[in-house]
């Protein structure tokens, strides 16, 4: 006979049975957290109601987990933008809403239990609809121990990442992995930590797996590699100026400050922060642009289709993170390689490159030095590299001395399209006609500009640049392969206008790979003198300069005829200034100045101090070609043309 006292028993436990059962609700992870989630002060600056609008970025990912079409969630994520509030919502759901047993594996054991200490205990603690359905760890017999917390309908099981037997055994449906990137690289003898913990999912056809780290070093950063499995999205704010859309980074990013040093420590004081719009070049500040909308964009949203959405986040977007303390930390780590490295992965939210014996971005903005004028003493000639892009011309100005010194002068944009006789006034008034001028006030005018005619206005270039022939501007063509010489005698190419040829121009075409070559070798010159470059510390000599610059590196490709081949490195998207310095010092090769006799008239020019105080480099006389030297043909017919 069933008594009362059976009864309750019986309903107790089918209760328990039904809420593991029970369908969720029809919530996605933000809905869920902006209705039951409580952050707790051990955790959070802003303990509280959970509020997505603090951290926008984070509403993507969150819903991404709740999609039925996505089976795999990667997030590369600096510190202080969330990143464990995304990993405790979408957990806290799961417990809440759709529970199912997950392995949740950390780099160490360690790790595991304090993350459960300090992170999960106080969410179940502080959210109520958690608190019931996770028994309290001093209960007895409760399943609810460090590194276990048993719920109806699953066990939240925490974990090192070297613990083969608790990622080998028992199916798993939910599988978390955080700081991917300080994880063993075997769990014993067993493989890939994260192989295997995804092998336990098989059987679920509902699955879900999210991994997140900070990013570390290049190519063999095992988040990175993830990340470019997936839809690769980027959070990305519009400038309030020209409405496009661009991720927040370091290279755009400018600042001035004061420093004191006393004992030989170091103290800084940020005077002003910017941010410039890499597309219209426009200003704008912090607050600004953490107000300003946004978005992730994706840059292969096909990986959709195979359940695989990625997320990249740095610093600069973060509500707990201000630029000035980015900025400061930057500047404390600058001569400390690996406190340089925190700050590019923790702050910048970018992978570190380890370039071997290559000059880096820090170390050449380090030596840049004060110029007394436009033009410091020891420039001789003065060239152009203009590159073309479809809404601008990016120029540097690059002042040339005795055996290959260099001075960069000027690097600038001119905004507008090639096509507009508007942009070329521009650049006729920034480079072309322009007379820079040393302390004394002698000046120099560019002596000659190759202009690439790359890109959807190749007709147009041309066409210019023969109406410039008198100031010795001229296009180019890269040319790519390591078997094409930097200069080579010009070449008469075709103008052709609405499908009719209507004059020719003078065209020189540059192996880029040999003038990179040469671009990377003299930066590797550490000492002033034949072959160093010299850097202003100005602005347009900042970070998005020299990432623009160090953009590119040898890559050896085994199946290549010739093996090995110059590519973008990963997170060097702009290479404009890389290809403005080679324009530039193709165009000194390409010219027959005499340097001695340049200084001498330069001189000359001091001592008789000329109204206009402008000296111009002279062509070199050369001996009279023969006939089977049609190469010396060409450049004696080029240069009469002058």
């Amino acid at each position: 006979m069933t008594t009362e006292h059976d009864a309750v028993r019986l309903n107790t436990a089918i209760t328990k049975a039904l809420v593991g059962m029970k369908p969720p609700e029809d919530l996605t992870v933000t809905e869920w957290a902006e209705e039951k989630r409580r952050l707790s002060s051990e955790s959070s600056a802003e303990p509280g109601p959970w509020r997505t609008s603090r951290t926008p970025y984070l509403r993507e990912p969150m819903n991404a987990f709740t999609d039925p079409r996505v089976r795999r969630i990667v997030m590369v994520a600096a510190s202080q933008v969330g990143k464990s509030e995304f990993l405790n919502n979408a957990i806290g759901y799961i417990i809440d809403e759709d529970p199912g047993s997950i392995l949740f594996v950390h780099p160490t054991t360690i790790d595991a239990k304090e993350y459960s200490k300090l992170r999960i205990a106080p969410m179940i603690r502080d959210c109520p609809t958690l608190k019931r359905k996770v028994a309290p760890a001093k209960s007895r017999e409760s399943g609810n121990t460090l590194l276990q917390k048993t719920y109806p309908g699953g066990i939240l099981t925490m974990c090192g990442s070297t613990e083969a037997h608790a990622l080998a055994s028992k199916p798993i449906r939910y599988v978390f992995g955080d700081e991917r990137d300080r994880w063993a690289s075997s769990a014993g003898n067993e493989g890939d930590p994260w192989e295997l913990a995804m092998a336990r999912q098989i059987t679920f056809y509902n699955a879900k797996a999210v991994e997140v780290s900070t990013p570390t070093v290049k190519n063999v950063s095992a988040i990175e590699a993830s990340y470019y499995e997936g839809t690769m999205e980027r959070w990305k704010s519009k400038c309030p100026h020209c409405g496009e859309y661009h991720e927040i980074k370091w290279e755009s990013i400018r600042y001035e400050h004061e420093m004191v040093e006393v004992n030989g420590k170091k103290t800084y004081t940020i005077t002003q922060i910017w941010y410039i719009c890499p597309d219209c070049g426009c200003v704008s500040d912090e607050l600004t642009m953490k107000r300003q909308p946004a978005r992730w964009v994706a840059e292969n949203p096909t990986a959709y289709d195979h359940g695989v959405r990625s997320f990249w986040l740095n610093a600069f977007v973060s509500q707990w993170a201000s630029w000035e303390s980015i900025i400061l930390k930057y500047l404390n780590a600058i001569g400390d390689t690996r406190k340089l490295q925190v700050v590019y992965n923790t702050c910048f939210g970018e992978l570190w490159e380890d370039r071997g014996d290559l000059e880096d971005e820090d170390s050449l903005m380090a030596r840049r030095e004060e110029y007394t004028a436009e033009l410091p003493d020891g420039v001789l000639v003065l060239t152009a590299g203009v590159d073309t892009q479809d809404n601008r011309m990016e120029y540097e100005i690059l002042g040339h001395g005795h055996f290959g010194e260099t001075w960069g002068i000027e690097k600038g944009i001119v905004m507008g399209r090639p096509d507009d006789d508007a942009t070329w006034t521009k650049l006729d008034e920034m480079v072309f006609n322009r007379v820079f001028r040393f302390a004394d006030g002698v000046g120099l005018h560019v002596s000659m500009s190759f202009v690439d005619e790359g890109g959807h206005f190749t007709q147009d270039v041309r066409l210019q640049c023969r109406s410039r022939i008198g100031k010795k501007v001229f296009c180019i063509k890269g040319m790519s392969g390591p078997d094409r010489p930097f200069t080579a005698p010009p070449k008469k190419q075709k103008i052709v206008v609405r499908q009719r040829a209507i004059g020719t121009c003078w065209q020189y075409q540059l192996g880029v790979d040999a003038g990179k070559q040469i671009i990377m070798d003299n930066l590797g010159v550490q000492t002033k003198g034949p072959k160093y470059c010299h850097f202003p510390r100005r602005d347009d000599y900042g970070p998005a300069y020299f990432t623009g610059l160090l953009s590119e590196h040898l890559v050896y490709k085994a199946d290549r005829r010739q093996p090995w081949v110059w590519e973008k490195i990963p997170g060097h998207e702009r290479n404009e200034a890389l290809d403005c310095r080679n324009y530039a010092l193709a165009a000194f090769k390409a010219l027959p100045a005499d340097l001695d006799e340049v200084g001498r008239r330069l001189k000359a020019a001091r001592g008789e101090r000329p109204t206009e105080g402008v000296a111009t480099p002279v062509a070199a006389k050369s001996a009279r070609p023969s006939k089977r030297q049609k190469a010396g043909d060409v450049l004696r017919k080029y240069y009469d043309d002058w």
